[in-house]
C-alpha cells in the first residue's frame, strides 16, 4: 500500500478510537454508549455519512496546541431512519468532556444548514461540559451560531434533541429551541447554573438529579418530553417519534397501511363515561377504542397531566391528538396545561398534522396560585395556537364544556372544522349548580323550601343545557353522534378535509403571548 492510503487509514482509525480506550472504558462504566454507538443504534444500518472528521480545534493558548484530537469532540452527518433522509450530530464525551470550541461549531453548523437546505429532520444527541473554556468567547459565539439555525429551521424541519449525559449553562438554549427533548433518567443532566454555584449564591443545597435530572424535568419543569429508561430506549423511542412527522413543513406526514378496519366500532366507548358527571374516567381508554390498532405515541406523558397530548394514526394517517383528562384535577386546564398544549397544536400546525381535540373540561383551576402565575396570558396561548391552526381540525365534546374553556379547547368559533358531541356533552356557561345560584339567588332566598326550590331550578337548568342539543340547534355543533361511532366518523371527516386549504392575514408574524 502507498504511503498517501496509509495516511488516510491512520488518520481514519485515530478520529475512531476518540478519546482513547481509557476513556471510551470510563464511559461505558458511566452508563453512557459512545457517541458512534450511539449513531449506529439511531440510525439505520450502515447508512451515517460522516462529515468533516478530520477537524480539529486551532486553540494556542493553555497548552491546547499538544492535544488536537480529530473530530474535535463532535461526530457529524447524515443517515437514514427507516429509509428516510435524517442530518446529525453527536457530541463525543472523551475528547474534551464534548466542550463546544469555535470549529466543533462549525461543524454543527454545517450539518444544520445541510439539513435546512435539503430540507430533512435534524438530530442533536448532546453529551458535554460545555463550552471550552480555553477558547473564551469563540465557543460563546459558537453556541449563539447555532442558537440562530435551530431559530430559522423552527417549523421548517423537525428538530429533535437527545440529552444524554451533562448539558449545562448556555449549551441547554439549543435544544430548549427544538421540537421535542429526551432524555434519559440517572444519566442526563440539564440545568442554567449547576448545584456549586446554586450553593454559593443562594445557599441552596440541590443535588445534580433533583436540579436538573430527567425525572424533574418532565414532571416539574416540562422542558423534557421524554424520560427514557436507558440510551436505547430513547433512541428507539426518536425514531418512532420520525414515523408520524413529515422530512420538512413542506410535505405531508407519512402514512401508513392500515389493517385495522375505518368502521370498527368499539362497544367499550358506551361505558367510559360515568353516568354520574361528577366521576372522573380515563380519557387515554377511549384515545385508545378508536385510533389505528390502539397505538398512541403520548408526549409529555408525566407533565401536566390534566391534559393528554400524542401522536396516533387514523386509517394510517397521522394525526395528533389534544384531551382534557378527567382522571386529574377533572381535567381543568391550568398554567402548565394551556402551555404543553399549545406548543404541540403550533407542532402539529406547522408540520401538516391534522389535530383531533377531545373535550371534557369544566373550567379554568382556580386559584391565586393560577391567577398570580399568570394564567389569563398563559391560557390565551392555547387559545391563539388554535385560532391560528390551519391544519384540518376535528374536535369532539364528550361530556363537560364549561365557560372561556369551551371556547378555547378547538371550538367552532376558533375555526374547527369539524365539531361533533357525544349525547352526554353539556355546553355552558358553567355547572348547573353555580349557575342556579347565581341566576336565581333571590328566588331561592324567598322560598319556604329553598333546597328543594334550588334543586328543581338545577334540574331544570340541566334540561336546559347540560346537553348538546342548544348547541346543535345554533350550528356550534355540526352533528351529535353515538360514541361507538367516533372512530369512522373521524376518519370520514379527515378524508374530507384532505384537500383543506385556509391562509391567514398577510403579516410578518403574530404576537401570541407570550
Amino acid at each position: 500500500m502507498s504511503k498517501p492510503y496509509d495516511i488516510l487509514k491512520e488518520l481514519n482509525q485515530q478520529a475512531l478510537r476518540a478519546g482513547g480506550e481509557k476513556r471510551l472504558e470510563q464511559q461505558h462504566q458511566a452508563g453512557k454508549l459512545s457517541a458512534r454507538e450511539r449513531l449506529e443504534l439511531l440510525l439505520d444500518e450502515d447508512s451515517f455519512v460522516e462529515i468533516d472528521r478530520f477537524v480539529r480545534h486551532r486553540c494556542q493558548d493553555f497548552g491546547m496546541e499538544q492535544k488536537r484530537y480529530l473530530t474535535d469532540g463532535v461526530v457529524c452527518g447524515y443517515g437514514t431512519i427507516d429509509t428516510r433522509l435524517v442530518y446529525v450530530y453527536a457530541q463525543d464525551f472523551t475528547i474534551f468532556g464534548g466542550s463546544l470550541s469555535a470549529t466543533n461549531a462549525k461543524k454543527i453548523c454545517k450539518v444544520m444548514e445541510m439539513a435546512l437546505k435539503n430540507g430533512a429532520p435534524f438530530i442533536a444527541l448532546c453529551d458535554s461540559g460545555g463550552a471550552r473554556i480555553q477558547e473564551g468567547v469563540e465557543s460563546l459565539g459558537g453556541y449563539a451560531d447555532i442558537f440562530l439555525r435551530n431559530t430559522l429551521s423552527s417549523g421548517v424541519i423537525p428538530q429533535i434533541t437527545a440529552i444524554l449525559g451533562p448539558c449545562a449553562g448556555g449549551a441547554v438554549y439549543s435544544p430548549a429551541i427544538t421540537d421535542f427533548i429526551f432524555m434519559v433518567k440517572n444519566t442526563s443532566y440539564m440545568f442554567v447554573t449547576g448545584p456549586d454555584v446554586i450553593k454559593a449564591v443562594t445557599h441552596e443545597e440541590v443535588t445534580k438529579e433533583k436540579l436538573g435530572g430527567a425525572l424533574s424535568h418532565s414532571t416539574k419543569s416540562g422542558v423534557a418530553h421524554m424520560a427514557c429508561d436507558d440510551e436505547r430506549h430513547c433512541l428507539q423511542m426518536i425514531r418512532e417519534l420520525l414515523s408520524f412527522l413529515p422530512s420538512n413543513n413542506l410535505e405531508d406526514p407519512p402514512r401508513r397501511p392500515c389493517q385495522d378496519d375505518p368502521r370498527r366500532q368499539d362497544a367499550e366507548l358506551l361505558n367510559i363515561i360515568p353516568d354520574n358527571s361528577k366521576k372522573p374516567y380515563d380519557v387515554k381508554r377511549m384515545i385508545h377504542a378508536i385510533i389505528d390498532n390502539g397505538h398512541f405515541f403520548e408526549i409529555h406523558p408525566s407533565f401536566a397531566m390534566n391534559i393528554v397530548i400524542g401522536f396516533a394514526r387514523m386509517n394510517g394517517q397521522p394525526i395528533g391528538i389534544v384531551a382534557n383528562q378527567p382522571d386529574v384535577l377533572a381535567g381543568c386546564l391550568d398554567i402548565a396545561a394551556s402551555v404543553k398544549a399549545a406548543r404541540f397544536v403550533r407542532f402539529c400546525d406547522a408540520f401538516n398534522i391534522p389535530i383531533l381535540t377531545l373535550v371534557d373540561v369544566p373550567g379554568f383551576l382556580p386559584g391565586t396560585e393560577q391567577e398570580f402565575g399568570g394564567i389569563i396570558k398563559h391560557g390565551a396561548k392555547l387559545l391563539y395556537a388554535y385560532a391560528e391552526a390551519t391544519v384540518p381540525k376535528i374536535t369532539i365534546i364528550t361530556r363537560k364544556a364549561y365557560g372561556g374553556a369551551y371556547d378555547v379547547m378547538a371550538s367552532k368559533h376558533l375555526r374547527a372544522d369539524v365539531n361533533y358531541a357525544y349525547p352526554s356533552a353539556e355546553i355552558a356557561v358553567m355547572g348547573p349548580e353555580g349557575a342556579v345560584n347565581i341566576i336565581f339567588k333571590k328566588e331561592i332566598e324567598e322560598a319556604k323550601d329553598s333546597e328543594t326550590k334550588r334543586q328543581s331550578l338545577i334540574e331544570h337548568y340541566r334540561n336546559t343545557f347540560a346537553n348538546p342539543y342548544k348547541a346543535a340547534e345554533l350550528g356550534f355543533i355540526d352533528e351529535v353522534i353515538f360514541p361507538q361511532e367516533t372512530r369512522f366518523k373521524i376518519i370520514k371527516s379527515l378524508d374530507m378535509l384532505k384537500n383543506k386549504r385556509e391562509s391567514l392575514p398577510p403579516k410578518k408574524h403574530g404576537c401570541i403571548p407570550l
